[in-house]
């Protein structure tokens, strides 16, 4: 208890200023934030490294009595804390920890610097250039700056030279991945484990590297068939298009893929916006939790300084029976200085009180919304709607957690864990049943066509096997780079052999993609998850919601089993008790493959 105090009262600096630094408006707050960020990371640091506090949970950990006098939640956070301790070597003898300790330092270094390089563009003199695609570029006096793949171009040149400047390999990148790769795997054997990947895995669905490349294979040889099909559409497209130039390249799939999704269906943003207002998509919200959860959201007042943006507002989370639960802040507003990415933030994690009251949490929604006008509320894409059900998923895992522990609150759990609850609520968004209950044109009152939301469903399917492919390409490439050392090759030669086995389209000379590859910062050795999380959201969708998206009694069985816990309770335990079995890895594969061929409309009908 005494260590979660501790714990809470860290992370109660550090979340929020975590959250400050990105999101506040001004920037004084915003670098007194990062200087918070700084102080504290060094307090955590000599707190992980300090011997007594080690060895006082060490000796309870070794005492096997106590050990089993203690509920399963106690033990599990105890066993964590010790795994934070062990990460920064304590267990060492002197030499050691000080090599572990100057690791973990040049590792947060080397991160720092991948992430910046990971952006950076790359220049090139602009005579090489065609005159005709220059001004797709920005131009700098003789050079041409190249800051992205421009995937979305119609112009089959312009993907080309966007693609091979931007992932020229730059020497320095280059000697940052393999710093990277080398010092995680240095301090991962110095701890004990076999690799950084052995390592980055403990505790996770997956639990071993092993599990995880058995998942990636399987997958990617079930997808095999639907990949050639789907590179032999694009192909086709590209051959329609550009018939000169028409072998599918590595630039084409982003391009190609939309190209006929527009074709096939011709979803087109601005008939569906009318239908999904902010107000309307709240509502629907709102109806959705009501139903699943007995819970209500209740918008109020803010004190006077206690929000950073006037637009930001605030949510009471509040149940039937049990009362109020926990604040959502939801600062859905593009501003200027706003990242563009829509993510979760907890700002403070629920626990018990040493009083025996429960302290309640409280998250942060970022999204980067348009602002209303004068002729219409604030408009949300299909896109965007679908991307308030996943971020509002990660807010009600926060709310609805009653861990005993901050240490484990809410989305604090394992990464192949933490996507379920967000994902899944993706499948309530493209849910006719769902979304009937709240998308009313803001004019009319008219509700949303029935036909409208099959053909955007239907949409999301064409190209979604290339799509997948792709994404177990990046994932195990993620897992190679943190598997066994020395690699024997070059990060290049790994890139260029597992491009050709896992994804299908070819490598393009003197392009190194791995050097753009963000998340390996993030995620390493945990790519894989997404993949992972969609899986189980997808089992839990077919298995407890599809007959009927607001069953009541499966929407407590989701709590009780799944958000309940937190990271408190072993992942793959929570599955099975959602589940009631324990899903094997071929169920993983089957249940995603089986979302490539699922007819939605035959299969509501059916269920119906």
């Amino acid at each position: 208890m005494i260590f979660d105090q501790l714990s809470d009262s860290l992370c109660r600096v550090a979340d929020l200023a975590d959250f400050a630094k990105i999101a506040h408006p001004n920037l004084a707050f915003r670098e007194a934030a990062e200087e918070a960020c700084r102080n504290i990371g060094t307090v955590v640091e000599k707190l992980n490294t300090d011997i007594d506090l080690c060895q006082s949970l060490r000796k309870l950990l070794a005492n096997k009595d106590v050990m089993a006098s203690l509920d399963p939640d106690t033990r599990r956070v105890a066993e964590l804390f010790m795994f934070d301790f062990e990460i920064s070597g304590i267990h060492l003898n002197e030499e050691k920890r000080r090599k572990a300790v100057n690791l973990n330092v040049k590792i947060l270094d080397l991160c720092n610097e991948f992430l910046i390089g990971s952006h950076l563009p790359n220049k090139i003199d602009k005579h090489i250039l065609p005159e005709h695609i220059r001004h797709n570029f920005a131009v700098e006096g003789n050079y041409v700056q190249i800051s992205g793949l421009n995937a979305d171009s119609s112009d089959d040149l312009v993907r080309e030279v966007a693609y091979k400047v931007f992932l020229f390999p730059n020497a320095q990148q280059l000697h940052c991945l393999e710093e990277l790769l080398t010092s995680r795997n240095l301090l991962a054997q110095l701890v004990g484990y076999d690799t950084f990947a052995h390592r980055a895995l403990q505790g996770t669905m997956a639990k071993t590297p092993e599990k995880v490349m058995q998942f990636l294979v399987q997958l990617s040889d079930k997808l095999f068939t639907r990949t050639l099909a789907d590179f032999e559409m694009m192909s086709d497209m590209k051959m329609k298009l550009n018939p000169m130039k028409s072998k599918l390249m590595p630039w084409d799939h982003p391009y190609y893929s939309g190209v006929l999704r527009a074709e096939r269906y011709n979803i087109e943003p601005s008939l569906y916006c009318p239908f999904f207002s902010l107000g309307a998509c709240m509502e629907g919200l709102n109806i959705l939790f009501n139903k699943l959860l007995g819970i209500s959201l209740y918008a109020e007042q803010p004190e006077k300084g206690e929000v950073w943006c006037e637009d930001v507002r605030k949510l009471a989370v509040v149940h039937e029976q049990e009362g109020l639960l926990g604040y959502i802040y939801c600062d859905f507003f593009q501003r200027a200085d706003k990242p563009h990415q829509d993510c979760h933030f907890t700002i403070r994690g629920g626990r018990l009180k040493e009083n025996g009251e429960y302290q309640l949490p409280v998250v942060v929604l970022m999204l980067s919304l348009p602002h209303s006008t004068r002729g219409s509320p604030t408009l949300l894409t299909p896109g965007m709607m679908e991307n308030l059900f996943h971020e509002m998923g990660h807010a009600m895992h926060s709310m609805l957690g009653r861990t005993r522990y901050q240490h484990v609150t809410g989305t604090r759990c394992s990464t192949d864990f933490a996507e379920v609850p967000s994902i899944l609520m993706e499948y309530f968004a493209n849910d006719y049943r769902v979304v009937n209950q709240f998308a009313r044109h803001y004019e009319t009152g008219q509700p949303l066509p029935k036909h409208m939301v099959s053909r955007l469903c239907e949409s999301k399917k064409v190209c979604a096997a290339a799509d997948m492919q792709l994404q177990v390409f990046y994932a195990v490439l993620d897992q190679i780079y943190h598997a066994k050392h020395p690699l024997g090759k070059s990060t290049t030669d790994i890139l260029k052999e597992m491009q050709d086995k896992f994804y299908g389209l070819p490598y393009v000379p003197n392009t190194a993609w791995q050097l753009r590859f963000s998340h390996l910062v993030g995620y390493g050795a945990k790519y894989y998850s997404y993949l992972m999380s969609r899986a189980v959201a997808s089992m839990v969708w077919r298995q407890c919601f599809v007959q009927d998206p607001f069953n009541r009694a499966m929407g407590e069985r989701y709590r009780k089993e799944m958000l309940a816990h937190g990271g408190g309770k072993e992942p793959m335990l929570m599955v099975q008790g959602m589940l009631q079995k324990c899903p094997s890895v071929e169920d993983f594969v089957d249940a995603l493959v089986s979302d490539l061929d699922q007819d939605f409309e035959t299969f509501f009908m059916d269920s119906e």
